[in-house]
């Protein structure tokens, strides 16, 4: 995350004020480690660690920081854009939340798309803005589909342990609010008649593990179909139709991004423009390029990073007229 903004930010030419998460403040001081040993000048790059509500609301409310980037809640994107309206107008790039649907059509290659699905929810414990945490399975399907990625799931609570372990392949929650919060989405499942396929509950005694939770028996409305778990949670829902399933994917406040399963080239293409998401992949999942931009509809967020977009956030349009020979 902290290279989709300095990249862009160094290129043209800017320097930068960079405040990680609080739960994560030393992978950016790591970089400014690096920045001090490839010789940039001092007070180019400025990492600053705090609270959001202290740190961040000054940078957001600062008079003279011309451009804020930010990669986080929809409700902090909220403020930051208030804070701008308030004071100086500063341009404003937000990349939010997300609830992305994974959409396996009844012609799928089942064995990949099994294991795309699987990295479309779980890497990083499902804290991931583009967690595809809805699946949708063509009904033909949908019996062998889950059976196979019940599987999956179960392999990674048997591998679930420590993150310096190279073994393990399912580590904890970031925090205790953060498991906590997930954990409530869990709760809220089970009391709105979704079914707890697998998983459901805390790993082990100590820490912030969940197991790799699958509901079935889902309906669209449900929270856990509505709103970012960010967690290692997903539902699977059983779908007829191209029009049918379409409704239902686009019929979420957000739109960060969507997976299309599918051999049919032609049903992808039409698939991949009817959604309403800023990155679709099509036979894969969270896949993203460096050269292709990256961001949200709707309430995932504003603005663009990645490629030529993100260069252009970081630069503004002057027009100079130089009059070489017109007199009145």
């Amino acid at each position: 995350m902290a290279s989709w903004k300095l990249g862009p930010a160094l290129a043209t030419g800017n320097t930068v004020v960079l405040k990680p998460s609080e739960m994560t403040p030393l992978s950016a001081l790591r970089i400014a480690d690096l920045a001090n040993e490839a010789g940039f000048p001092p007070g180019v790059i400025n990492i600053v660690n705090g609270y959001g509500a202290a740190a961040g609301s000054a940078i957001a409310a600062h008079p003279k920081i011309q451009k804020v980037a930010f990669t986080g809640s929809t409700l902090t994107g909220r403020k930051i854009l208030k804070a701008s309206s308030e004071t100086n107008l500063k341009v404003v790039t937000l990349e939010l939340g997300g609830k992305s649907p994974t959409i396996v059509f009844d012609d799928a290659n089942l064995e990949q798309t099994l294991k795309w699905a699987a990295a479309g929810i779980f890497p990083n414990m499902g804290q991931s803005c583009v967690a595809a945490s809805r699946i949708f399975v063509q009904e033909s399907i949908y019996p062998t589909f889950l059976e196979k990625f019940t599987v999956l799931a179960q392999t990674l609570t048997k591998n679930t342990g420590s993150p310096f372990d190279p073994s393990t392949r399912h580590g904890p929650q970031i925090s205790q609010i953060q498991f906590d919060r997930v954990m409530g989405f869990i709760k809220s499942g089970k009391e709105e008649g979704a079914k707890v396929h697998i998983g459901g509950e805390r790993h082990g005694q100590e820490g912030f593990f969940i197991k790799p939770t699958v509901f079935t028996d889902v309906t669209p409305s449900m929270s856990i179909m509505q709103d970012e778990i960010f967690g290692p949670v997903c539902s699977i829902m059983k779908f007829k139709t191209e029009e049918e399933v379409l409704e239902i994917a686009n019929d979420v406040a957000y739109g960060l991004g969507a997976n299309v399963f599918t051999e049919n080239a032609s049903r992808a293409i039409r698939v991949a423009h009817a959604l309403e998401a800023g990155s679709i992949w099509v036979n894969c999942a969270q896949a993203t390029e460096m050269n292709v931009p990256f961001g949200g509809y709707k309430q995932s967020g504003m603005g663009r990073e990645l490629g030529q977009y993100a260069l252009d956030t970081y630069t503004q349009v002057k027009a100079v007229h130089v009059n070489i020979g017109q007199k009145l």
